[in-house]
């Protein structure tokens, strides 16, 4: 799947991955390859992308659908 992950200031990942692990507002849980479609708000935590990449978030929103996760983000 695509993954593109921006701030207010700066686009902070993009590029290709197997799983995006995120803090959702009512839990954590991870997106992978062909994933349904999502739309959910985040909450302070990491955006971890191939279980190696973490970026560290205050608050944001994730949409997931036709295989590319967009994370907008409070950083």
């Amino acid at each position: 799947m695509h993954v593109k992950v921006f701030n207010p200031a700066h686009t902070l990942y993009d590029g290709d991955a197997k799983s995006v692990f995120l803090p959702g507002d009512r839990g954590e849980f991870e997106i992978l390859d062909y994933h349904a479609p999502i739309l959910s708000l985040l909450r302070a935590g990491e955006v971890t992308i191939d279980w190696q990449t973490r970026i560290p978030i205050k608050k944001g929103i994730v949409k997931f659908d036709q295989n590319e996760c967009v994370v907008l983000v409070d950083e």
